[in-house]
Order: structure tokens, then C-alpha cells, then sequence
């Protein structure tokens, strides 16, 4: 495998994970927060529009290496920063554009294949799924755990009651309010309709 193929490939894979993350966030958004139902399918457009966004970057990466390249050529004079090319970085530019280019046209492939689309959102609902097992897991191991077995529960106490004072017991003041208003509202519904 050549230096450009290995490039490339490189390039996917790091985009593949670009995407499998924008996925990912968007089961945990759309499932947990907005407590949607996981379709596959929902997903799969997903993943096609992170994957197409990704080849539009590599492409808009391309054309800009192209510009500097053809700018830097038969300049022969000392370059003033790191992106200041010149005559002998055209060979380079003339690499890196079409590496770029080379990753475009992979993703958009991948982005019209149905089974690696699949694949992609499979691959983000197991990453989603890990999130959440490992937060939940976090979070019984402190809740469940009893005081004995925590070296810092006398040194974290006031700070946990304080939480307690100005968090906790904050919101369930506020969530009572608002029942009690929901309540009053209901009931002055009821009256007026009467």
C-alpha cells in the first residue's frame, strides 16, 4: 500500500470516527433527552449527513491546498510562517490535495452504502449504550454506597448537605410551586367551565 492509500485510509478512519460521534450524540439527545423512541432508520440519515459533511470539509480542504499550491508555485524566496509555501512544498500540496480529495470520494461511497450506513449507526448506538452504562454504573456506586465504605464521607458531608440545601431541596420547592400552580389553574378551568 502507497503513501497516499495509507493516507487515505487514515483520513476515513478518523472521519469514520468523527461521524460515529456525531451519531452517538444524536441517539443520546434524541432517546434520553427528548425521550424519542430509537429508530434505526432516524439514525441512518444521520450518519449520511455526518458522512457527507465530512467529505464536503475534505473537499473544501482540497481546493484550498490547490490554491496554495498554485500560489507557491516558482516562489523561491524564504517562507515567512508555517504556511507561507513555496516553489519546493508544490510536490507536498500536490500530495496532500489529492489525499484529501482521496477521502472525499471514500466517505461519499460510504455515505451511499446502505450496509456501512448500518454499520456506522449500529457502531454509535453501542458507544451511546457504553455512555450510559458507565454513568449509571458511576452513579449506583456513590448513591448505593454507604458511609462506612466511603473514605470521604465525613470530610465530604457539609458539602453534601449544602448541595442538599441549595440544589435539592431548591427544586423540589420549585417543582411543588408548580404543581400547586398547575393545580389552581386546573381547578379555576374547571370553575369557569362549570
Amino acid at each position: 500500500m502507497g503513501r497516499n492509500a495509507e493516507a487515505i485510509q487514515e483520513g476515513v478512519a478518523i472521519a469514520l470516527a468523527a461521524a460515529r460521534l456525531s451519531v452517538k450524540n444524536a441517539i443520546l439527545v434524541g432517546t434520553i433527552s427528548l425521550d424519542e423512541s430509537f429508530d434505526p432508520q432516524h439514525f441512518v440519515d444521520a450518519a449520511r449527513a455526518a458522512l457527507i459533511a465530512l467529505a464536503d470539509e475534505q473537499d473544501e480542504a482540497a481546493a484550498a491546498v490547490s490554491r496554495a499550491r498554485k500560489a507557491a508555485w516558482g516562489r523561491h524566496t524564504q517562507p515567512h510562517g508555517t504556511h507561507d509555501y513555496r516553489d519546493r512544498d508544490v510536490r507536498n500540496l500536490r500530495r496532500r490535495a489529492k489525499q484529501y480529495s482521496g477521502v472525499a470520494k471514500a466517505l461519499r461511497a460510504k455515505a451511499d452504502d446502505e450496509a456501512e450506513l448500518r454499520e456506522l449507526v449500529e457502531r454509535a448506538r453501542e458507544a451511546a449504550w457504553h455512555d450510559v452504562e458507565v454513568n449509571l454504573q458511576g452513579r449506583l456506586r456513590v448513591e448505593a454506597m454507604r458511609p462506612e465504605q466511603d473514605p470521604d464521607y465525613e470530610s465530604m458531608r457539609e458539602a453534601r448537605m449544602q448541595a442538599l440545601r441549595l440544589v435539592d431541596l431548591q427544586k423540589l420547592s420549585a417543582q411543588a410551586r408548580r404543581k400547586r400552580t398547575l393545580a389552581a389553574v386546573a381547578e379555576d378551568t374547571a370553575d369557569a367551565v362549570s
